[in-house]
């Protein structure tokens, strides 16, 4: 399990990443207007985190990816991959 102080690390990391982000237009240039996703991944003395932010206009988008995530989890977890 993660620990308290490096959750925090990690949410502030993100939240900053975001922040620079929204700051460049450049990023969201030319976006398609359905879904689009932004993936960041980052990492510190203890692992590896990442961030995937999506947006549809269509909200079964957004759902069936994060079932899949949670499929990939459960197998993980199945196989004992992930505590």
């Amino acid at each position: 399990m993660i620990e308290e102080e490096d959750a925090r690390k990690v949410a502030a990391a993100l939240a900053g990443n975001l922040h620079g982000v929204s700051r460049d237009a450049k990023n969201f240039a030319g976006l398609p207007d359905e879904f689009w996703g932004y993936y960041a991944r980052g990492h510190d003395s203890k692992g590896a985190f990442c961030m995937v932010v999506m947006y549809s206009g269509d909200e079964k988008d957004v759902d069936s990816t994060i079932h899949a995530y949670e499929e990939w989890l459960a197998g993980r977890r199945s196989a004992g991959l992930h505590e």
